[in-house]
This record gives C-alpha cells, sequence and structure tokens, in this order.
C-alpha cells in the first residue's frame, strides 16, 4: 500500500495514475476519500477487477463414467457379504512364494475362458487384477520376463487389500463369489516372527486357508528343513490366531513344472503340522509354465474346486456339557439333579 492510498501496489503518490484507472480525486481507496465508516476496499472487493486474469470459462464438473477399481477393503467384503454369501479365502505365504502369481495366472485363465469347469461371472476389482496380471503380458521379442508379476505393495500398511471374483461352475450352473487377499509376503514373515495379526483378523472368519510355498525350496536339502520348520510355525500361528473351528487349510504347492513334491517331504511336513493340530490337504500347481507336459495354470482349477467344494463344519448349536460340582450357573442345571 503506497502513501495515500490504500491499494496494494497503486503508485498514485509517484506517478498521480490511478492503479484501477479511476479519478484520484474519486477513488474510494484514497486516503480521505472514504468515509470514516467504510473498510478500505481490497481485490476481492471490486467487482471490476474480477474479471481482471479470471477465466473466460468456468471449469465443468468431471464425473467419470468408469471409476478406477482397485482392492477392495475390509469394509468393502462386509458389504458384499451381506447380500450374497462370499468365499473367504485367507493366503498367507513368504516373499517370492508365487501368492501373486497364482491370483495372476487365475485371472488370465478366466479372462481366456480356459478355466477347466468354471466361467467368468463378474469381478469388483477389474482393474487390480489388471495390475498384477500386467507383468505377463510384456514379452521381449517373444521372451517371458524374469518376473511374471510385482512385488506386492500395500497401500496401507494397516488393511488387508481384496480381489473380488464371481464364477459360475459349467457343470451345475453354481455361482460362487470368491474374497481373494493380496498381501505381501512380509505380514507372513511378521506373523511367524512375531505374532503380529492385527492385520489378519479376517483369517478367523475365512472359509479357506491357502498356505503358499515355492517348491523348489522343499525341492533342495539346504533350504528344505528350514522351510518345512517354518511351515510348522506358520500353521501354529494360523491355530492360535483362529482359536476355535478352523478353517480348511490348503497346501499350495507352487513350481509343480520344474520339481514335485515327494512323498517323504511330504510326510516330513504332516509331521510339523500335526505338532499344531493342523490338517491341510495338497494342491500342487504352476501358475507359468513354459514346458510342454505342464501347462500354465496348471491345478488352478483344481484349487478352486478344493477351496468351494468342502463347506466349513458348523459348531453344534446347544452342546451337552457335563455338569460341574460346587458352580452355580444356569447352564449346569439339570432337572434330574
Amino acid at each position: 500500500m503506497s502513501v495515500g492510498c490504500r491499494y496494494e501496489g497503486c503508485t498514485v503518490a509517484d506517478t498521480g495514475r490511478c492503479a484501477l484507472e479511476r479519478d484520484p480525486t474519486e477513488c474510494a481507496n484514497r486516503i480521505g476519500n472514504a468515509p470514516a465508516d467504510e473498510t478500505p476496499m481490497s481485490l476481492a472487493d471490486d467487482t471490476d477487477t474480477l474479471a481482471i486474469g479470471a477465466p473466460v470459462l468456468e471449469a465443468p464438473t468431471e464425473v467419470p463414467s468408469f471409476p478406477p477399481s482397485r482392492t477392495l477393503g475390509p469394509e468393502a467384503i462386509a458389504t458384499m457379504m451381506a447380500k450374497r454369501y462370499m468365499t473367504v479365502v485367507g493366503i498367507l505365504g513368504d516373499p517370492e512364494s508365487g501368492k501373486t502369481a497364482c491370483l495372476a495366472s487365475l485371472y488370465l485363465l478366466v479372462s481366456n475362458a480356459v478355466l477347466d469347469g468354471w466361467a467368468f461371472g463378474d469381478s469388483h476389482s477389474l482393474m487390480a487384477f489388471e495390475e498384477i496380471a500386467r507383468g505377463a503380458r510384456h514379452w521381449n521379442e517373444g521372451q517371458p520376463p524374469e518376473q511374471m508379476t510385482l512385488h506386492t505393495e500395500m497401500a496401507d500398511e494397516r488393511r488387508p487389500g481384496f480381489l473380488h471374483l464371481r464364477l459360475r461352475r459349467r457343470a451345475d450352473g453354481r455361482r460362487i463369489d470368491l474374497a481373494l487377499p493380496d498381501l505381501p509376503g512380509e505380514w507372513t514373515k511378521t506373523l511367524i516372527r512375531s505374532a503380529r495379526s492385527d492385520r489378519l483378523e479376517f483369517l478367523k472368519s475365512a472359509d479357506v486357508v491357502w498356505l503358499v510355498v515355492d517348491g523348489r525350496m522343499l525341492a533342495d536339502r539346504e533350504k528344505r528343513q528350514g522351510t518345512i520348520t517354518r511351515l510348522g510355525q506358520l500353521a501354529g500361528r494360523l491355530h492360535a490366531l483362529v482359536d476355535g473351528e478352523m478353517p480348511h487349510v490348503l497346501l499350495v504347492v507352487t513350481h509343480h513344472d520344474l520339481t514335485a513334491l515327494d512323498d517323504t517331504v511330504l510326510g516330513r511336513v504332516r509331521a510339523e503340522f500335526d505338532k499344531h493340530g493342523v490338517g491341510f490337504e495338497v494342491v500342487p500347481v504352476a501358475p507359468f509354465s513354459d514346458k510342454a507336459d505342464i501347462r500354465a495354470g496348471f491345478g488352478l482349477a483344481s484349487l478352486i474346486d478344493a477351496s468351494v467344494g468342502r463347506s466349513r463344519r458348523s459348531p453344534p448349536f446347544w452342546p451337552v456339557t457335563t455338569p460341574a460340582g460346587g458352580k452355580r450357573s444356569f447352564l449346569t442345571y439339570r432337572r434330574d439333579q
């Protein structure tokens, strides 16, 4: 504000010219011209100056016709579960074990209508599937990439992200909705190491749990025992987390195109799981393969069949308990005592 004028940047005292191109003797911003009860005018209060530099047209309100669809949060899954039954799948495994590869290969099989026995129904997270399958679409001169999928990174380190997929069984037309979490392997490592399970509370409501393990680790003599021990520890953590009726556990052994699980090794794995009272079913898979005898996506149809073919046993509605003497409890009351 210059001497003699309240308008910011006006040089009327030096040049005699009003910055607003008014008569200096009539401008309300000049000291002495404005009434005593009138506050100084600003650029925002002057209607004449609003047009200077303002846009010619107002920007239209943009509403995208197809909003982006990424992984779904637990609240979105809960809303969907309130409308129809959904099969919640828990997926655990170390980094690079093949968890995301299984999801990407499953999506590619379904999108090309080559998943044995199943057809695509619907999905609320197509863009999320596209993101994890993008690596498998870029080949260099006909050669497959070194890594088919990217490492999973969570936007929120405290909440899991889910993929939704609805499938229709060709045999009987049954439709199933799958809620598939795409979790980083570091969450599994943290669960084993420190028993942190606050991010994995959804496993208590899971119908089936996939424990994904790299088959090459079980075939390597130097890494085999460590892998089996970690699988047993993971089974123990899962049993403690669920704290009740265990969901159906599937041991998903990846890289079946490179190695097959030996029966002796499988027996050692079962012995580790038996220590924690956890049973499992083995499903060998090969999400990606360049072998002629084992096609890419081997075993994924069997994995879906095993995930939805067995219903979780419901607990007894009114369990019979033996009354304990000396306890004043209504549930222990018996008419014959």
